[in-house]
């Protein structure tokens, strides 16, 4: 009796398998691109719907889906039209290309895609013919507009930055002539200091003693010159020569001043800072080749309101200050002066 109720459940399975392959149960439609599955489950013998992803999943994240929705798919696998396996790693798009089967435990099901419109690589020249063609009407017809807006806001931004700065401008200055000042008075006093010594090794050698005599004391002064030396750079980190020398004595001059008058160093440099990057931004609205302004627009900005060459002298004493910030960072002290960028 049980052999023959096995019997007719296995007639029974095959009958039903039977009836899924004669009616193809599994169909497949286009839902605003995305393909969607309607696959029946063998636990429950009910359809469900599965939505793919034609580029990012594959056959085995579709074989995943079906096995998480029903526990009781214990095989599963896809085939070609030939018969041959499809890899897991396959994507959705490349399985939708032909006719394949799915095998579902014992269950065997035909899927037959839809014709899918296919894009055409002469559509798509053609479409990015019109992208470019609407990008240069849009540039022609707005671009010129907006950088006058935005030369505008610029200027107007410039002329509040140089008022702020100009009252700190004119104490650097000061500042600048000082230190000057202090500096030239140093190096001509070092200058007088060599004479002199000059001096006295030369009435020791030729008038109260001879060179015999000499000789060892001017050894120990070179050697002495060139310890003092030697020390200066264990200290500044810096090698002794002239013009560094003198930088570094002319900012340290011109910062202990800036301390004794409270002179915001800080904000200089940020005012400073921020006139240069928008000189450059100014520069680059009014460089026709970059922003291919149109004729008349060109004309109108042949005098610009901002004047773009900088004084020799602005130019120089920035280049003091850029130079002399990394020195005197060399030499152990903070000095937040303006920087090369500004």
């Amino acid at each position: 009796m049980t052999h023959f109720w096995r019997t007719g459940w296995l007639i029974l399975k095959i009958f039903i398998s039977f009836l899924y392959f004669l009616l193809g149960d599994i169909s497949v439609e286009y839902v605003n691109g995305f393909p969607y599955f309607v696959i029946p489950l063998p636990s429950r013998n009910e359809k469900c719907r599965f939505a793919l992803k034609p580029i990012s999943h594959t056959v085995g994240n579709f074989i995943e889906m079906l096995k998480t929705e029903d526990r009781g798919i214990d095989r599963a696998t896809i085939l070609n039209k030939n018969g041959i396996r499809i890899a897991s790693s396959c994507n959705v798009e490349s399985l939708l290309d032909e006719p394949f089967w799915i095998y579902i435990n014992d269950q065997k099901y035909k899927v037959v895609p839809p014709e899918r419109e296919r894009v055409i690589l002469e559509e798509l020249n053609n479409l990015g013919k019109i992208r470019a063609l609407v990008g240069q009407l849009y540039e022609a017809l707005n671009v010129g507009e907006y950088h006058i807006q935005k030369e505008q806001e610029l200027v107007t931004r410039l002329e509040d930055l140089k008022y702020k700065l100009a009252p700190l401008e004119s104490e650097k200055t000061e500042l600048s002539e000082q230190a000057k000042r202090k500096t030239t008075i140093m190096n001509w006093l070092g200058l007088g200091l060599m004479s002199v010594q000059f001096g006295i090794l030369a009435r020791l050698t030729w008038w109260e003693y001879s060179w015999d005599i000499m000789e060892p004391v001017t050894y120990f002064v070179t050697y002495g010159t060139g310890m003092a030396m030697y020390a200066y750079y264990c200290i500044t980190r810096i090698e002794y020569n002239m013009p560094d020398v003198n930088k570094r004595q002319y900012l340290l001059t011109m910062y202990k001043r800036a301390n004794k008058k409270n002179f915001d160093v800080t904000t200089y440099n940020s005012l400073k800072r921020e006139i240069a990057e928008i000189e450059y931004d100014l520069r680059r609205l009014r460089d026709p080749l970059n922003i291919q302004l149109p004729p008349h627009i060109d004309r109108s900005q042949q005098h610009p309101p901002l004047e773009q060459k900088i004084s020799r002298k602005s130019a120089t004493t920035n280049s003091e200050l850029a130079d002399g910030t990394t020195t005197t960072k060399k030499a152990g002290l903070s000095l937040p002066f303006l920087s090369s960028k500004a």
